[in-house]
């Protein structure tokens, strides 16, 4: 890349399925939005990598999260309270994307200052086209904090 081009948007994806985890990342590869991808696979890993602790000593600041909800050791609502209640890691937009369209958990999402909640289609080319469109979102259409 030469002078003033754009960094990789960093994305972190936090969850637990491994078969949804593939299905980001390759949607995620289908869009020329140039991104380097971090996966976690719970709660608690999520908030080691980004403060940095334990294996994650030399984890990079993500421009953004992608946050499953239901998971083990630390579901995404713990994630979302802690890293908004973080002054450090607070501005990291966060997309809640998830299995659940419980009005619980929308609501419950956005109290807790989810930058945006995205239901997971059944379908896979629906499932691609939204983590395409969320990446297109936030890695084209949307200014991004400068990270720290």
């Amino acid at each position: 890349m030469g002078p003033g081009s754009p960094s990789p948007v960093r994305i972190l994806v936090v969850d637990d399925d491994p078969g949804d985890v593939l299905m980001i990342e390759e949607a995620l590869e289908d869009s020329d939005v140039e991104k380097v991808i971090d996966v976690v696979n719970d709660g608690q890993e999520a908030m080691e990598f980004l403060r940095r602790e334990g294996r994650h000593i030399d984890a990079r600041r993500p421009d953004m999260i992608l946050l499953d909800l239901n998971m083990p050791r630390m579901d995404g609502r713990q994630v979302l309270g802690e890293v908004k209640q973080d002054e450090d890691l607070r501005t990291i937009p966060i997309v809640v994307l998830t299995t659940s369209n419980a009005d619980t958990d929308i609501v419950g999402s956005y109290t807790l200052q989810a930058n945006a909640y995205v239901t997971k289609p059944i379908d896979l080319d629906d499932f691609n086209d939204v983590v395409r469109r969320i990446d297109e979102f936030f890695g084209r259409v949307v200014v991004l904090p400068k990270r720290s």
